[in-house]
């Protein structure tokens, strides 16, 4: 996680800790941060690198063809002010994503997690196996990176979503 403490630390290290018990413990690319959007407004987020394929790291001709998820899967949670909004930055607020690594390191089209902003770890977990199954579809710019799902929201909120959010709005007052 990053150096100093942030508000979602503490959610993210809940998180964490769920997809570990599940088996699908992040790699060692993983942390969470502070980032701005067009070197204006500052954002909270976490990136949660996993490698559902076990071949992360390994050399291409090392890998069966066809392995899924070859090179990793990322999770991301953004909270944003919303004071872009009007120039097409996300809403003020959570929201949590899902994209396919590259060879490169780059990633595919970010893609909505179907789940609350502050969604409960089980449900990140419930998620992310939906996802890694391929039973939620990675969306794409055309669409907006909506997920190719029709199961509506997975799970349930975390319990201590609003301190969270408390936090989220306190962190931004001082920004």
């Amino acid at each position: 996680m990053s150096t100093r403490t942030l508000p979602h630390d503490t959610y993210i290290e809940a998180v964490t800790e769920a997809l570990t018990a599940a088996g699908l413990a992040p790699t060692d690319h993983s942390w969470t941060d502070d980032c701005e959007t067009r070197g204006t407004y500052c954002y909270l987020n976490a990136v949660l690198t996993l490698d559902p394929s076990g071949t992360v790291g390994e050399m291409a001709e090392d890998t069966p063809a066809g392995t899924a998820w070859q090179h990793g899967l990322i999770l991301t949670w953004e909270w944003h002010t919303g004071r872009e909004a009007q120039d097409g930055e996300p809403e003020r607020g959570p929201l949590w994503q899902f994209a396919e690594l590259k060879s490169d390191g780059s990633n595919e089209y970010p893609t909505g997690l179907p789940v609350y902003g502050y969604a409960s770890p089980a449900a990140v977990v419930e998620a992310a196996r939906k996802v890694i199954s391929r039973e939620i579809g990675a969306g794409h710019f055309f669409n907006g990176g909506q997920a190719q799902w029709d199961g509506g929201i997975i799970g349930d909120s975390w319990e201590h979503a609003d301190e969270l959010e408390a936090a989220c709005a306190a962190w931004d007052a001082q920004e």
